[in-house]
């Protein structure tokens, strides 16, 4: 399969000045959805990506924990973070074909969460991943979901 080792022009991918051995993950453009979820951050090790974002007001629910939809969004995000991280899409508009997600505890605002995602497969338009969202020592959901790359 072909890898991609720049992002493209419109992504930020560069060293986190604050966090060794991290990356700064996002679009250059704030003015679209993934700037909601603020500063994300990432590092990826063979098939696995470690994505974090920290929860803040705006992002919580009436109970004061992380609200449903911003914690979908984050796994959603989180699946393309990772697939950028593992160089196998570049430029292009890559789509999620599905997501599935289930919530097991809730996310507290003012703390990191993280989103521990696994490659499992690769085909030549597809891209299977699961994984974890962790706070701590707690885990706040587990998801699956695919990826269709983009077209040439």
């Amino acid at each position: 399969m072909e890898r991609y080792d720049e992002p493209p022009p419109e992504f930020l991918y560069e060293e986190h000045p604050d966090h060794p051995g991290w990356m700064r993950w996002g679009f250059r453009d704030s003015t679209r959805y993934n700037a909601f979820l603020g500063e994300m951050i990432v590092r990826a090790e063979d098939r696995r990506a470690f994505v974090r974002m920290t929860p803040e007001r705006q992002h919580s629910n009436l109970a004061d924990r992380m609200h449903g939809g911003a914690l979908l969004g984050f796994i959603d995000v989180s699946l393309f973070a990772a697939a950028r991280s593992f160089g196998l899409i570049g430029a292009g508009a890559a789509v999620t074909l599905d997501l599935n997600t289930h919530f097991i505890g809730g996310g507290r605002i003012g703390e990191p969460v993280e989103a521990q995602v696994e490659l499992l497969r690769e085909t030549g338009r597809l891209l299977f991943l699961r994984g974890l969202v962790v706070q701590g020592s707690d885990t706040v959901a587990e998801f699956s979901g695919t990826i269709r790359k983009p077209g040439r």
